[in-house]
């Protein structure tokens, strides 16, 4: 049996973007030395805000990428930043989380309300 509840529904949502997130951002490091290569990424705040408005499954919701402006770039054209891409790293992994805190929480409240039935 599954119970499932919008506020959980809501947190996968938040946690699926965090994890992509992590790996624009990873991708982006990956690629610091590939000539030409520009930096890609998308707007967190309004992805989440697409994702809880759509009914759809949350895993089918493409993300909105687009190549990040007013980076300096190199003489080789590529304009990856290590100190940016950290940054970025280290956010999503604080989003992923606190996701993951807000979701056992919201568990925890399923299961005291399952026992409180009894």
């Amino acid at each position: 049996m599954q119970v499932t509840t919008e506020l959980g529904e809501h947190l996968a949502r938040y946690l699926d973007l965090s994890v992509n997130e992590a790996k624009v951002t990873a991708s982006n490091m990956a690629n610091i030395d590939t000539p030409g290569y520009r930096t890609k990424g998308f707007d967190f705040g309004s992805e989440i805000a697409k994702a809880f408005d759509s009914f759809e499954d949350p895993r089918s919701h493409l993300v909105n990428m687009h190549e990040v402006d007013g980076l300096v770039s190199r003489p080789d054209g590529n304009n990856v930043s290590i100190d940016r891409e950290s940054l970025h790293l280290a956010e999503a992994q604080l989003k992923f989380r606190t996701g993951i805190a807000l979701l056992r929480l919201e568990n925890q409240r399923v299961m005291d309300a399952i026992r409180a039935d009894k």
